[in-house]
């Protein structure tokens, strides 16, 4: 599949002016950076009066039928957490359609705003989304001295891009997602992600990021895998044949971040074999993990791993004042970055 380069819409902000958008979304839109922050000022947007979400005392039953969807619960049932599942009140469905590669879902919940949802596996919610973007793009960025030229594979929701672009030191930053419906539908119902396409620093390209990063070869400084669990389209981005190639596309002392599958209370053996995978290319590999409840377990990690064999990980190169964490920032912080490579004893041990 040749890569295709996303053109800007020149009716964005015609069209943005019909988007309704929570008044969470707007308050955190607005405090991003100072792009955002004009962003939100000129679109008329970010003045809707919708309100956040809350309990609702009556759920309006989905009038899209979806087989993970009944009695107006959405159930999140997979081989990869066996015995237990994640449910969430749908208050509506609001898009469901079987793109080339997986089956997509989005609906409102009455908890968590809006849900993405693909092959029946709940990819980000509204009202946690910060939690998991914010931290598998810091623990990378901060911990490279100079990160100018970054990639992105996958995150088509535009959560990881949203992020990179509140480093300054940025010049480009590129995007490649296989499944253009996740772009597409996200800059539909997840604005408060997507607003990271609209940054003029970004490209947006739709294809295989297997391949598109064949011919790269010291481009990036840091590369951030933003993918679903190993399973169908990204089982090809937990292979150590992945490693390699971003190893390849890497300036000397580049960094990447990777989701480091699941978390430890459900998948040591596979963390202990991502782990080894990402030993056999990089000299320096930590895992880190981050709280987030609507993932099984309430948690994820994340593999991070650096060209340079001498350099901590673990401690932030860069960090913001306090001041710019707390505009910037609701969940990662200069300790926070620190604490999530600290590890309960039985994972510690597992990844020794």
């Amino acid at each position: 599949m040749m890569p295709q380069k996303i053109v800007p819409n020149a009716n964005h902000k015609e069209n943005s002016a019909n988007l309704k958008i929570p008044i969470y979304t707007q308050q955190r839109l607005c405090q991003t950076s100072v792009y955002f922050r004009i962003h939100c000022v000129t679109s008329k947007a970010f003045h809707s009066p919708r309100r956040p979400f809350s309990i609702h005392p009556f759920t309006r039953m989905p009038s899209i039928e979806h087989p993970t969807i009944k009695d107006g619960w959405f159930r999140e049932i997979s081989g990869m957490w066996p015995g237990q599942a994640m449910t969430l009140q749908v208050k509506e469905v609001l898009h469901h359609e079987k793109s080339k590669y997986q089956d997509v879902l989005i609906f409102e919940s009455t908890n968590y705003g809006t849900v993405l949802v693909l092959d029946n596996v709940i990819q980000c919610t509204e009202r946690d989304e910060f939690s998991y973007q914010e931290m598998i793009t810091h623990l990378a960025m901060n911990a490279h001295p100079n990160p100018e030229k970054v990639l992105v594979i996958g995150g088509g929701d535009g959560g990881v891009l949203r992020e990179v672009v509140k480093h300054d030191c940025v010049k480009e930053a590129v995007l490649c997602d296989i499944d253009e419906a996740v772009i597409r539908l996200s800059k539909q119902y997840l604005p408060g992600m997507s607003v990271g396409f609209e940054h003029p620093k970004t490209t947006t390209i739709v294809g295989d990021g297997f391949k598109f990063l064949e011919d790269k070869k010291g481009e990036f400084d840091v590369i951030i895998t933003d993918s679903s669990d190993p399973e169908g389209p990204a089982e090809a981005l937990f292979q150590k044949s992945y490693f390699e190639l971003l190893n390849g596309a890497l300036r000397e002392g580049g960094v990447i971040t990777t989701q480091g599958s699941e978390n430890q209370w459900l998948h040591m053996p596979l963390i202990v074999e991502l782990k080894k995978a990402c030993k056999e290319v990089f000299p320096n590999v930590e895992y880190g993990y981050t709280t987030i409840p609507t993932y099984p377990s309430g948690q994820i990690g994340f593999m991070v791993c650096s060209k340079d064999a001498n350099r901590d990980l673990k401690k932030p190169l860069r960090t913001w004042s306090p001041e710019e964490e707390e505009q910037l920032c609701r969940y990662y912080s200069k300790e926070i970055h620190e604490a999530a490579f600290v590890l309960p004893t039985f994972a510690r041990k597992a990844l020794q």
